[in-house]
């Protein structure tokens, strides 16, 4: 039985290929969007922010003055304004060969600071909102003619999600539930001959970890982490990974014993003091 899962997208693949990259005005997602608009794909910028999304466009033509790249202002969390950008696309460029889903939210959280307004939009930007995307973009891409070119979906979850973690009381959830959801997804999606893709990053550095109070280990910067899941998609696996002497050490981790894990993480944050504030509503 083979690991590699996954159709194969190798440097030459990526000519043409009609990529939605979505949260891509900063960090991981503007590095990916340099770095695959300059391997030849064409590329969809969206994210909220117009202005930054224009700024990486700069970049993607500073590199390659032959990007063919669309921008495209939304918050991925308003299903109009993905449905009608999946019509738009379609319509322009005749249909979407991959969607990497990239956007997401960050906030450190313990006990004592946690709110149910935080951790519902941490759940709704981090889960549902790539869920809701992929039912709405899935019709479009499920229209399309079988041309033997990659396709299929894509989401940046986290190895927060393989186990739970002091500090991610929020955040862990979420990427805990995309992890479970793309798996499901793998496999409906094989039978249609599309492909499903899970991307794990350690720490990577970013507007979001750069509030961690902690030295975080195995350090990514953003350009080696989108390099790093370009190399991922060449290799047909299901999981992208990186980086790996990190993540082989949180795949470890899965293994322990309940008891022997919990002691573990216990160790990783001081103790919170028995009195204090009433939970924040």
């Amino acid at each position: 039985m083979s690991w590699h899962i996954n159709q194969p997208i190798r440097s030459t693949d990526w000519v043409g290929l009609r990529v939605w990259l979505m949260g891509a005005s900063t960090g991981i997602g503007a590095s990916l969007a340099v770095q695959l608009a300059s391997l030849g794909a064409r590329v969809i910028l969206s994210a909220r922010r117009q202005d930054a999304l224009e700024a990486v466009a700069d970049q993607c033509r500073h590199r390659d003055a032959q990007s063919d790249l669309m921008v495209m202002a939304l918050d991925a969390c308003d299903r109009s304004s993905v449905a009608l950008a999946a019509k738009e696309i379609s319509a322009r460029w005749g249909g979407i060969d991959l969607v990497i889903y990239n956007a997401g939210t960050y906030e450190a959280t313990r006990i004592d600071t946690l709110s149910a307004d935080a951790a519902e939009n941490s759940l709704r930007v981090n889960l549902l909102a790539p869920v809701a995307a992929t039912t709405l973009i899935m019709p479009l891409m499920r229209a399309m003619p079988h041309d033997g070119k990659p396709r299929g979906f894509a989401f940046v979850a986290s190895v927060a999600g393989y186990r739970g973690l002091p500090r991610a009381l929020t955040y862990g959830p979420g990427k805990a539930g995309l992890i479970s959801f793309v798996e499901s997804l793998w496999v409906d999606l094989h039978g249609m001959g599309l492909n499903a893709w899970v991307i794990n990053p350690g720490f990577v550095r970013t507007r979001l970890t750069a509030q961690n109070p902690f030295e975080m280990p195995a350090l990514m910067e953003p350009e080696d982490a989108a390099s790093a899941i370009i190399q991922g998609f060449s290799h047909g696996d299901f999981e992208i990974h990186f980086p790996k002497r990190f993540t082989l050490f949180m795949k470890l981790l899965r293994l322990l014993p309940i008891h022997w894990y919990l002691r573990l993480t216990q160790r990783l944050v001081p103790p919170l003091p028995r009195g204090g504030p009433t939970p924040q509503e």
